[in-house]
């Protein structure tokens, strides 16, 4: 990297800790996004002694002693990082802010602590009705078990900060990647110091990406009775990606698959945890919605080319690949960009066919991706326009909206004037 990067994240999170603690910060997203980074960069900004930052899942914290002596003499296992250890590091932490008037306490993967939304509401709601000056950040990669112990137990009481896959801009300013490399090596910027030397690159996605996010963040996190398929899903998703591909049609492409609604539900989990995502077709009509085949998406597309076989050259080369991954690098950023109110969705009927529809209550944004585009992809769009009146149609690539402008804004910049 040539200097030191800093997301929009930090800046917005260090405005958050210089105002008097109103609710709990809570950062969520895929792992390698880059959340923990993000904290440690606000709290640069912090003095050492009124902040502390702890790592549910390493094995000791420096500045807290794991291993005191018993009066007898022997070394105590260290501290279990359950319930009651996060109770006695928060009761430390108001111990602190009452000391200096202002304390930041940062628990990271927060999701490993069994029953910890019950006693952060409790904890919580003890401060603000003593008014302690203590402001608290969560962190966590398992965003739909984060999210699940946020609203379930701390309806009110959080802010939350999602975390995505990097942009684009992102990539290039940070380390500067050119637009084929962003849309072949994707948006990890722990793998990109590893891009001169792909092999190396292929195995840090692998086992420092994948790996933890199914093993860590999925299986050990979460009830799944068939990880084996769970898996074969994933690999299925990034062979596919840029494709519709029915529920009928992925139990014919995999063993054991069960029901439909087994792999819907495995491909929501996927989708949670940053991975791949299924895309619903639109309709004005909800029910078909959600009866929808959907579009497979890797939600990086590192994720796509890392086991595909090819070559950055060799992809680049092959243009029907290259398509496939270029219309992933977009359906990925419109998805990790799409704030609430804002869904994504594709289009097809008979041959015709937009390859991104966005939504915002009753604007409508038809996005084709030309990267070699057929005369007949552009009919589709010509199609949608007639029947559905678009706020906005954009033809990405040569010919339209340059693609890496269209990757450097969020989703939600076509609805504007």
């Amino acid at each position: 990297m040539r200097r030191r990067f800093e997301r929009s994240h930090v800046a917005m999170l260090g405005e958050r800790l210089a105002e008097e603690p109103q609710r709990l910060i809570t950062l969520f997203g895929p792992r390698q996004t880059g959340k923990t980074t993000i904290v440690r960069q606000a709290l640069d900004r912090i003095s050492p002694s009124s902040r502390r930052y702890l790592a549910v899942d390493l094995p000791a914290v420096p500045g807290i002693p794991v291993s005191p002596l018993s009066p007898t003499g022997a070394v105590s296992p260290p501290k279990k990082r359950d319930v009651g250890w996060l109770v006695e590091r928060w009761l430390e932490a108001r111990g602190e802010a009452a000391r200096h008037g202002r304390f930041v306490l940062v628990f990271d993967e927060i999701q490993k602590i069994s029953g910890w939304s019950e006693a952060v509401k409790g904890l919580w709601d003890a401060d603000r009705a003593d008014g302690c000056p203590l402001h608290v950040v969560l962190l966590g990669s398992a965003p739909l078990l984060m999210q699940s112990g946020l609203t379930e137990s701390l309806a009110g009481r959080f802010e939350p900060v999602p975390v995505s896959h990097w942009s684009f801009l992102e990539m290039a300013d940070g380390f500067d990647l050119s637009l084929d490399q962003y849309v072949y090596f994707g948006a990890y910027p722990g793998a990109a110091r590893d891009i001169p030397n792909v092999d190396r690159w292929r195995r840090y996605v692998s086992t420092s990406i994948v790996e933890p996010n199914i093993e860590r963040d999925i299986l050990a996190l979460t009830r799944v009775d068939k990880p084996a398929l769970l898996r074969r899903l994933f690999e299925l998703g990034a062979d596919y990606s840029g494709q519709v591909l029915s529920y009928s049609k992925m139990v014919g492409q995999l063993q054991d698959a069960g029901n439909t609604t087994t792999l819907a539900r495995y491909l929501h989990l996927l989708s949670g945890a940053g991975l791949i995502t299924g895309i619903p077709k639109f309709s004005s009509l909800p029910h078909r919605v959600r009866a929808s085949s959907p579009k497979l998406c890797v939600l990086n597309t590192a994720l796509m080319t890392f086991d595909s076989g090819y070559s950055f050259q060799q992809a680049v080369a092959d243009r029907t690949f290259w398509g496939r991954v270029v219309e992933s690098a977009v359906g990925a950023h419109l998805v990790n960009t799409a704030p609430p109110d804002v869904r994504v969705h594709y289009w097809r009927e008979g041959s015709l066919e937009v390859d991104f529809v966005l939504r915002r209550g009753p604007l409508l944004v038809a996005i084709e991706v030309k990267s070699g585009a057929r005369r007949s992809r552009l009919r589709g769009l010509d199609a949608f326009q007639k029947r559905f009146f678009p706020y906005r149609s954009l033809l990405a690539g040569e010919g339209g909206v340059p693609l890496a402008e269209l990757l450097s804004v969020p989703a939600s910049h076509w609805f504007e004037d």
